[in-house]
């Protein structure tokens, strides 16, 4: 009898055991996986960046861990809770099990109010989100003033489908956002047909923009390159085709840009969709439904659709 005991005592030793080691070697792997999300992302290009790393590393070496601890849970089941072969009886009738409960409801709250309290925390140290005023669709868009200090600015950002255009302060447009680079730039972000996306990956800032609505946002990039803007929201057909780059440079070199480019008369500015629209047109308009692309924008300075970017 005492050496039954013993055995029994001895297996429930080694169970114990085990599921501390796997406990161990998830903490170690799923630090190691949030760790390894930092080269999973886009260069470091704005000062939000750092922020949203350190959240997403932080997420997903929560989510790892949740993922290995049910996956291991359930592996634990088949290999050792596995009926014998042949046994097709009917499992012990359990009802309830209020520890296990209450542990299944408590953790997940915390790990929840953990994570949405990390990212209010991140999104109220950005402040890139300003002002909203709305206006009538059609109406002349209304001048919005922002009380948040900045550097440069506003520009006006113009989405349509599918192109963009950049209106700076002294009347230059141009088809690529020029910035200075450590400067807090403001903008305007305004859409002239439906619901549009300001998203640069290597900033690691979004913001939809909405018709009939100016909504102010700003930003500080921190490294000098050229980096990408993409319209994250699907807008039609071409929409993947609605996308320019950012240029960021020294403040001695935009504001050289500034005072050449203002010389320069308006032209025709980047429009790849309009480019496809008309290819589509010389074989036949077939194909999918879609509505005729926006005009080239007007531009001092039209941009180079073909210049090779970091990000």
């Amino acid at each position: 009898m005492t050496t039954k005991i013993r055995r029994i005592k001895k297996k429930g030793f080694s169970k114990t055991f085990i599921i501390i080691i796997a406990v161990i070697l998830n903490i170690i792997f799923s630090l190691l996986m949030g760790y390894w999300s930092y080269s999973w992302l886009p260069i470091q290009a704005s000062e939000a960046a750092h922020y949203v790393d350190n959240l997403f590393a932080f997420e997903t070496t929560i989510g790892t861990f949740i993922f290995l601890g049910c996956s291991g849970t359930m592996a634990w089941i088949l290999v050792f809770n596995r009926a014998p072969k042949y046994d097709e009886s009917n499992g012990e009738p359990l009802e309830g099990n209020l520890k296990l409960e209450i542990i299944w409801t408590i953790v997940p709250l915390l790990l929840v109010l953990g994570i949405s309290t990390y990212s209010t925390r991140v999104n109220y140290k950005l402040e890139n989100l300003g002002s909203k005023i709305k206006y009538d669709y059609g109406a002349e868009v209304p001048f919005v003033e922002e009380k948040k200090v900045f550097d440069y600015g506003p520009i006006d950002v113009i989405s349509r489908q599918w192109n963009w255009e950049f209106v700076y302060p002294n009347g230059i447009h141009s088809s690529e956002l020029h910035l200075p680079v450590d400067k807090k730039s403001n903008f305007r972000l305004i859409t002239e047909d439906v619901i549009h996306s300001f998203y640069v990956p290597a900033f690691r800032l979004k913001q939809d923009i909405i018709p009939g609505s100016v909504i102010t946002y700003s930003l500080t990039p921190t490294k000098e390159g050229v980096f990408r803007l993409r319209d994250a929201m699907f807008s039609g057909a071409y929409f993947s085709e609605n996308q320019t780059n950012v240029i960021v440079e020294s403040e001695e070199i935009f504001y050289k840009w500034i005072k050449e480019t203002v010389k320069k008369e308006l032209q025709n500015g980047l429009n790849p969709a309009g480019s496809l629209y008309q290819k589509r047109l010389r074989n036949g308009n077939r194909g999918w439904a879609t509505v005729k692309p926006a005009p080239d924008p007007k531009v001092n300075d039209a941009g180079i659709e073909s210049r090779p970017h970091d990000s």
